[in-house]
């Protein structure tokens, strides 16, 4: 028995594969590389090229590697460009997440993990935000998470399936053994465009919007370590092999910084400060949204193992400072 993992040569998808083999899984990863990496996916695991959306590959690889379980990470997910090319993430998101769960009803699959996101409350009334506040999301991204989170409902109710919907809040960082790390050279995370900045890989970095009605009128946020997102994953899995029934759950530490907040923490990493300029807001960007991260951890048992802001911010220093140091030997 094996588990698929799609989008696996991204940046949480390649975490997720290191932490399955580490626990002695038999790991497949599908993924089209439009903007993951062949050198991210660990040796020990199985590389297919192709797309989710492609139903017929899909199936060819659960029956060929005995596939119990898929964790999908396969989408797009920069929340400004949803709103300028919505139907692209109604596609990439959306649609082909539908093919993906066809493929897994016709063959079987018992267990089914997503990766959702805390785009789904929109602009949650308090903070933190629990599992059960409204669902209002305030970008395509964020509906195209809901649509599959409906899905996902709606397909477990009508076939032998079960899911864990995680939603996550800021993902960040890298591997603390420097493995591997956010890779795409045009992301958008703030942490990994505030370190590119630092290094001079970026001649500046903006943030977006300083009238919002926080502390220092910038946007707050929960980040939380890959590394420790992938943990809550492999603790979903077992609680599904070992539980009947669905899980949705928030992936955050229950605790936000604002966006300067995160870029004195990137200075401190640095040793030095870096040109920062200050910009309008970005549309579907909420103010402020923190997880009510409680259920996750009595569920699941999870025990975060970075839970500090300066150590998420060192392990991405680190991996751009390799990213830009291999770039100037080549």
């Amino acid at each position: 028995m094996s588990i698929l993992v799609t989008g696996g040569a991204g940046y949480i998808g390649s975490h997720m594969v290191l932490e399955l083999i580490s626990a002695g899984e038999e790991v497949v990863v599908l993924d089209n590389l439009t903007t993951g990496f062949r050198a991210s996916v660990a040796k020990e695991a199985k590389l297919v090229i192709g797309d989710i959306g492609d139903q017929e590959l899909v199936e060819q690889i659960i029956r060929e590697h005995g596939v119990e379980a898929v964790i999908h990470f396969a989408g797009s997910i920069i929340v400004p460009e949803s709103v300028t090319d919505p139907l692209k993430y109604y596609s990439n998101n959306t649609a082909k997440s539908r093919d993906l769960l066809a493929a897994c009803v016709a063959c079987g699959v018992k267990h089914f993990i997503f990766s959702s996101s805390a785009a789904v409350y929109g602009n949650p009334e308090t903070n933190p935000v629990f599992e059960d506040a409204r669902l209002e999301p305030v970008s395509p991204y964020g509906t195209s998470k809901l649509m599959t989170e409906l899905m996902l409902r709606d397909v477990s109710a009508a076939h032998d399936i079960s899911y864990a919907a995680l939603r996550y809040f800021n993902v960040a960082g890298a591997d603390p053994r420097g493995r591997i790390g956010q890779s795409t050279p045009e992301a958008t995370h703030l942490i990994k465009v505030a370190c590119q900045a630092a290094l001079g890989a970026r001649p500046f970095m903006e943030v977006y919007g300083t009238d919002y009605p926080t502390g220092d009128g910038t946007c707050i946020r929960d980040y939380i370590h890959v590394s420790d997102l992938a943990r809550a994953h492999l603790l979903a899995l077992v609680h599904m092999r070992e539980n009947s029934g669905n899980i949705v759950m928030n992936c955050g530490y229950g605790r936000g910084f604002s966006v300067l907040e995160v870029v004195k923490a990137v200075e401190k990493a640095a040793g030095h400060g870096f040109d920062v300029r200050m910009a309008p807001r970005r549309a579907g960007d909420p103010a402020a949204i923190v997880a009510g991260a409680g259920f996750v951890r009595d569920v699941l048992g999870w025990k975060p193992e970075h839970d500090d802001l300066c150590e998420i911010v060192a392990h991405a220093y680190a991996w751009e400072h390799r990213l830009v140091t291999s770039k100037s030997a080549a």
